[in-house]
Order: C-alpha cells, then sequence, then structure tokens
C-alpha cells in the first residue's frame, strides 16, 4: 500500500514539476512579450486633452473607462491586451474618430477620478481667460457680442497640446498638386465632428464637400487659422501649414480624404507635472 502511495506521489510530484515548468515559461514569454511592448512608451499614443506625461498616465490611470463612457463623439477607446502595458488605458485614433472638442468641457476631464487626465489645466485656462471681462465688467452684465463662455472654452480647447500634426509626404495631398475635391469627408470613415461655427454634429460619410482646392484640414480644425492654415507653395500647388496654435486634436487626420491620409497627427512628449 505504501509503495503504491509512494508511485503515485511521485507521479503526482512530475506533474507537478511539469506544471511548474510550462507555467515559468508561460509566465516568463509574457513577461518577455511585456517587456517589449514596452517600447509603446516610448512610440506614444494620443492621449485625450489633459493627459499626464506618458510614464505617469501609465501609473495613475486605473482604467476604469468613464473618459470612454463620457466622450459625446465616442473618440475614447481603450487600448487591447496586445498593446502591453498600455492595455486597457484610454487613448484616441484619428483615423477612427478626432476629439473634435463639441463637448465644450472637456468632460473626459472631468470626470477622471485620479487625474491622470488632468481638469486643472483647463480649468485654469478657462478662468484666466474671462477674468479680465469680469473686471471689465463686474455686474455680469457683457454686451451681446461678448459670451464669456465662449471666451473659457476657446480658452480651455488651447490649453493642453497633445498632439501635432504634420504632413510626411506632401506629394499626395491634394492641394500640393493643385486638385479640388468633390465628395465625402474623410477616407471612408464612419466618424462624427461638429463644423467651426455650427452647433449639430454632422456624421463625416454623410457630408457632402465641393472644394476648388481640397483644404478641409484648415476649414474643418475646430481652432481654425491659429492652428493651420493653406499655404501657396508655387503657381498651382498648396500645402497646409501647421501652426504652434495646433493642439493635436486629429480632426485633420480624421476629414482628409486621401488614402493613406496625406496629414497625420503625432503624439508630443509632455514635461511630467506631477513627479
Amino acid at each position: 500500500m505504501a509503495k503504491t502511495n509512494s508511485k503515485i506521489d511521485r507521479r503526482q510530484f512530475l506533474k507537478a514539476g511539469v506544471s511548474a515548468v510550462v507555467s515559468l515559461a508561460v509566465v516568463g514569454s509574457a513577461a518577455y512579450y511585456f517587456k517589449d511592448k514596452s517600447s509603446l512608451i516610448e512610440q506614444g499614443y494620443l492621449r485625450p486633452p489633459g493627459s499626464r506625461a506618458e510614464k505617469d498616465f501609465l501609473f495613475s490611470c486605473i482604467k476604469c473607462g468613464l473618459c470612454v463612457q463620457i466622450c459625446p463623439v465616442r473618440a475614447i477607446k481603450l487600448a487591447d491586451w496586445d498593446d502591453g502595458l498600455s492595455y486597457g488605458t484610454p487613448f484616441i485614433d484619428p483615423n477612427v474618430q478626432a476629439c473634435d472638442f463639441s463637448c465644450d468641457a472637456i468632460q473626459c476631464a472631468e470626470t477622471c477620478p485620479t487625474a491622470a487626465i488632468d481638469f486643472q489645466i483647463f480649468k485654469e485656462a478657462g478662468n484666466k481667460a474671462v477674468a479680465p471681462l469680469f473686471e471689465k465688467y463686474p455686474d455680469g452684465r457683457f454686451p451681446k457680442d461678448i459670451n464669456p463662455f465662449e471666451v473659457q472654452i476657446t480658452a480651455m480647447k488651447r490649453a493642453d497640446k497633445i498632439g501635432e500634426a504634420e504632413i510626411p509626404n506632401p506629394e499626395q495631398c491634394l492641394a500640393y498638386n493643385g486638385h479640388g475635391y468633390k465628395g465625402t469627408l474623410g477616407h471612408g470613415n464612419k466618424g462624427k465632428l461638429r463644423p467651426p461655427g455650427q452647433t449639430e454634429r454632422v456624421r463625416i460619410e454623410e457630408t457632402q464637400v465641393n472644394r476648388e482646392i481640397c483644404d478641409l484640414c484648415v476649414i474643418y480644425c475646430p481652432l481654425g487659422e491659429e492652428a493651420i492654415e493653406l499655404n501657396k507653395i508655387e503657381e498651382g500647388k498648396f500645402l497646409p501649414k501647421v501652426k504652434d496654435g495646433c493642439v493635436g486634436c486629429g480632426v485633420c487626420q480624421m476629414v482628409c480624404p486621401t488614402n493613406p491620409v496625406s496629414i497625420i497627427v503625432k503624439p508630443v512628449d509632455k514635461e511630467p507635472r506631477f513627479s
């Protein structure tokens, strides 16, 4: 009897040993995989407005998804399991849906429970912008041509630079080739945006445009010509010029009709604010 138990014990021991080796191999492979994926920190994601510097962001984001739920245009997605250290964290893909600021309140930052997306910088920028108005009109009776809310939200939109647009291959830009564009916005994506000067959002796949020279990235930019303008290069050739006012919202990339897109938004490196 004892002999039989001994054999069983040995079998169990061997099975346990094999299981342990396999488990260690799996864990080791996963560790190596995610170690390799950690380079994504350097590659960067386009994070929501107000996000901390990348390494601080990864430590402070609790992956709750509140920013995803509250975004009115569903611009924010969560990174998938194969995205390494960024798994479960929010990011924006302008090819699918840009941050068009049509929320008018930067709710993603306001709702973040850990300040991984920090609303404070927007609050400070908005308050600073309207302070002179309240000093000039302490009773709150503003002239009809002055809307303190618009002044405040415009300042908030400018408060944080999450990325910067660039034109990596000018030769594929329609304007550079002197071409206009007639058709729907975008390049087959199904995003939404609120065009400048309008109150309602539109679906870009349903929005028809007809431009003698393609300038969609300019006319649909939420910050207008302080962020991007169309410059004449030579006779019959034009090229968008990205200016210091660009905050990297991604609308230009979303509405670009060429495939692949002629203008892309790359994340910018941020200085840590809290560490």
